[in-house]
């Protein structure tokens, strides 16, 4: 275990932003993680997280859809 993982106080880095919020998305967020970014996280970095991932997901849902229809189509 590196010092980054042993000490839960510091700043959340953009990767650990990434990471909780996938994990949010899929329901498995582990509670040391959760802790932390409650504790020393900033809620817009979350927010804005959150919202790109809600479109890059809703986007990729959107092109896949239409591209089955497309290969049924013909």
């Amino acid at each position: 275990m590196n010092d980054r993982e042993s000490d839960n106080t510091q700043k959340p880095r953009f990767v650990d932003i990434v990471k909780s919020t996938l994990a949010a998305a899929m329901g498995v967020q582990s509670n040391k993680n959760r802790e932390r970014d409650f504790a020393h996280g900033n809620i817009l970095a979350y927010v804005v997280s959150g919202i790109i991932f809600t479109v890059l997901f809703i986007s990729t849902v959107i092109v896949v859809v239409k591209m089955v229809i497309h290969s049924t189509a013909n």
